[in-house]
C-alpha cells in the first residue's frame, strides 16, 4: 500500500503546474476565441440595432442567407446517405479495394478546397470537359447553384463517414449477424439494430457536416462567380461587403454565421451530454439489461 501511495504521489503534478496549464488554456481561449467573437458582435452593433437589422434585411444579404441554408439542406442529407453507406461497407465487410475506398473518403481532408473548386471548373466550366455538352442542353453548373452544392458536398462528405467508421468497427457485427440468423431482413437489421447503435455518432457527424457546409468559403468561392443576389453564400457576401468598406453590414452577416456556429456548438454539447448519460446508465445496469435499455430509448 505504501509503495502504491508513493507511486501516485510521484506521478501527480504539482499544484502550480495544474494552475499554470489551466491559466494558459484559459488565456488561449480568451485571446483566440472569446475576444474575436465579442469583436464581431461589437462591430456589428456599433451603429445600433437598426443598422444591424438593416444589414440582415438587405436583399443581397437575405439571398445569401437563403442560398447558404439551401446548400446545407441539400448537401447534408446527401452526405448522410453516403456516409452511412460508406461506413457500413468499410466497417462491416472485407473486399478488394477497401483501402482505396478509405483513401477516397479522406481525400477532401488532403486537397485544398480551392483546388477542389478548380477541378469542378475544369470539368463543368464553359471551356471544361463537359462544358460544351452542358451548354448545348441548357444545363448550367459552374457559376450557378448546382456548382455550389457540388463543391460543398465534396468538402463535407468525409465528416459523417469518419465519425461512423471507427464506431462501427469497434461495435463489430455480432448483433447484425444474430438478427439475420433470427430471420431479419437487411433493412430490418439496419433500422432496428445498426441505426440505434450508431445514432449518437451519426448525429455528431451531421452536426459537424452542417457546420462546415454553412461556413465553406474556398471551393464555393471558385465555382460561384460572386454574382450578388444569386450565387453568393454568407461567407462570400461577408467578403464582398468588407472589401466595399461596409463594415457594419459585413459584421452583421458574420455575426449571424457566428450565431449559427454557437447553436451548432450547443447542440453538439447536448448530444455529447445525452450520450454520456445513456452510457453511464447502461453501465450501471446488470449485464443482461443494457440491450433492453437501448431498445427502450
Amino acid at each position: 500500500m505504501a509503495s502504491l501511495t508513493t507511486k501516485r504521489v510521484a506521478t501527480t503534478e504539482a499544484p502550480w503546474v495544474r494552475r499554470t496549464l489551466i491559466g494558459v488554456a484559459l488565456a488561449f481561449l480568451l485571446l483566440f476565441l472569446v475576444l474575436p467573437l465579442a469583436a464581431v458582435f461589437a462591430e456589428a452593433l456599433r451603429k445600433g440595432l437598426g443598422a444591424y437589422l438593416e444589414g440582415l434585411r438587405e436583399p443581397d444579404a437575405w439571398s445569401a442567407i437563403q442560398l447558404t441554408l439551401l446548400t446545407a439542406a441539400i448537401a447534408v442529407p446527401l452526405n448522410l446517405v453516403f456516409g452511412v453507406a460508406a461506413a457500413w461497407c468499410i466497417a462491416k465487410y472485407e473486399f478488394r479495394g477497401k483501402a482505396f475506398l478509405t483513401t477516397l473518403v479522406d481525400l477532401p481532408f488532403s486537397v485544398s478546397p480551392v483546388v477542389a473548386g478548380l477541378i469542378y471548373v475544369l470539368v463543368f466550366g464553359a471551356q471544361g470537359w463537359l462544358g460544351p455538352w452542358l451548354e448545348s442542353h441548357g444545363i448550367k453548373v459552374v457559376f450557378a447553384v448546382p456548382g455550389i452544392v457540388l463543391a460543398t458536398i465534396f468538402v463535407t462528405f468525409p465528416f459523417i463517414a469518419r465519425e461512423l467508421i471507427p464506431l462501427m468497427q469497434a461495435q463489430g457485427n455480432e448483433e447484425e449477424q444474430a438478427a439475420i440468423v433470427l430471420g431479419a431482413s437487411g433493412w430490418q437489421t439496419f433500422w432496428y439494430v445498426t441505426l440505434p447503435n450508431i445514432k449518437w455518432g451519426l448525429i455528431y457527424g451531421v452536426i459537424l457536416c452542417n457546420a462546415r457546409a454553412m461556413g465553406e468559403f474556398g471551393a464555393v468561392s471558385v465555382v460561384s462567380g460572386h454574382i450578388r443576389g444569386q450565387t453568393n453564400t454568407m461567407p462570400l457576401h461577408v467578403e464582398i461587403l468588407y472589401n466595399e468598406y461596409q463594415s457594419v453590414a459585413a459584421f452583421a452577416v458574420a455575426s449571424l454565421l457566428a450565431l449559427l456556429a454557437l447553436v451548432t456548438l450547443a447542440i453538439k454539447t447536448v448530444v455529447e451530454w445525452r450520450h454520456e448519460r445513456e452510457m453511464k446508465a447502461a453501465a450501471e445496469l446488470p449485464p443482461e439489461r443494457p440491450l433492453a435499455l437501448k431498445e427502450a430509448s
